[in-house]
């Protein structure tokens, strides 16, 4: 039985490039895919960094893209649920 995680994947992933461990990013992504009984070798994953909402307490907002490499559209519930902020 996995541990339930309080934080969000996209403020794990976020905290995570403030603290400059973007190596190990994907590997995060990829666990939250398998999590989710999805094979992360069906998906690119892409991040964008964007500066976050004023009255924030970060620095930067990272969004999580989930690209199909068959070229099939991602599970809009999927893409959503990646970049669930609370």
């Amino acid at each position: 039985m996995s541990r339930i995680n309080p934080y969000t994947l996209q403020m794990q992933i976020t905290r995570m490039f403030e603290q400059n461990q973007t190596f190990f990013v994907e590997t995060k992504v990829h666990d939250w895919l398998r999590e989710r009984k999805e094979d992360p070798a069906d998906y690119d994953v892409i991040f964008h960094q964007h500066p976050a909402p004023p009255g924030s307490d970060q620095v930067i907002a990272v969004e999580i893209e989930l690209r199909r490499k068959d070229g099939q559209p991602t599970d809009a519930w999927l893409q959503e649920e990646a970049n669930r902020h609370a």
